[in-house]
């Protein structure tokens, strides 16, 4: 379908100039449509943190953005979200879901118990799908990695058990990134290693049933919403003024660029205009369909 194809180009940018989607295969659009005709309880899972200081970090812009607007696009479908984050992106999650999403439920994942808190999560929610969005995935060595290639295990709190469990329950896992070190991009392993800098290090052991790739990992929260759009014919995408609202509040409750670690308006060091530009793209794309 045309639909699928230019939706996968407008993701597809490379804006960032990473090179990383380049040597990729197409994501499998159709695949995820056809999935999310069954999306009835949907978790998703975000929040990647960026090192300010000795024991000072905050998680950063990209992943609460695309997160809210997965929640707002699956809560207008009529599906059950939960959002699950932990401490570094917990207050920048809470606010853009009470702005974008506020039918979504909000959970914190803890430091202690957290494999319990993951299983007790999949077997009571019971979710159709699981998706990550812009959360670091273990690579080959067991460990979290940034882009960097550095260690940020002291960082994160031990997620990847999500991935797993939510597979062995029967649920559909979608997993979004952008440089192959998130959670489910093992999918692309031997492309990572072979043309991303440090790729062998910080690829991400673990593929999820669907791997979709982006220039920037929020933009698969207007990919998603597109797609449901077609499926409910009606518009799921944020409004230009919404968006920039989202962002805003996310930048004020402490978010930083991931690139740039300043707390500003911008996601991957790319300012705020060539995002929505995009947005505009695929807002294009849909009233086209609609």
């Amino acid at each position: 379908m045309l639909f699928y194809s230019s939706l996968d180009k407008i993701m597809t940018q490379d804006l960032g100039n990473r090179g990383f989607l380049r040597v990729l295969p197409a994501n499998p659009v159709a695949e995820t449509a056809e999935s999310l005709k069954t999306a009835s309880r949907v978790i998703l899972l975000t929040g990647f943190p960026v090192r300010l200081g000795e024991d000072n970090f905050i998680g950063e812009t990209d992943g609460p953005s695309g997160t809210a607007n997965l929640a707002s696009a699956f809560t207008n479908a009529n599906a059950e979200v939960l959002v699950v984050t932990d401490q570094a992106s917990y207050k920048l999650m809470k606010e853009a879901l009470a702005y974008r999403a506020p039918k979504a439920n909000l959970a914190l994942l803890p430091e202690k118990d957290t494999e319990s808190f993951i299983r007790s999560c999949i077997a009571d929610f019971a979710p159709t799908h699981f998706i990550s969005l812009e959360r670091p995935g273990k690579a080959m060595d067991g460990h979290y990695h940034n882009m960097r290639g550095e260690l940020i295990d002291d960082m994160i709190t031990d997620s990847d058990l999500f991935l797993s469990e939510s597979k062995r329950f029967g649920a559909v896992t979608i997993s979004i990134g952008d440089g192959g070190n998130e959670m489910g991009m093992g999918t692309y392993y031997t492309q990572v290693a072979k043309h991303v800098p440090c790729g062998d290090i910080i690829g991400t052991a673990e593929g999820a049933d669907l791997a979709l790739a982006s220039g920037v990992s929020n933009w698969w929260g207007w990919g998603i919403a597109a797609l449901l759009s077609l499926q409910t014919g009606k518009n799921l995408l944020p409004s230009e003024s919404e968006e920039i609202e989202l962002l805003h509040r996310v930048v004020l409750a402490g978010g930083v660029d991931g690139c740039t670690k300043e707390n500003v308006d911008t996601i991957d060091n790319l300012p705020l205009e060539a995002h929505l530009a995009l947005l505009r793209e695929v807002i294009a794309l849909v009233k086209n369909q609609i």
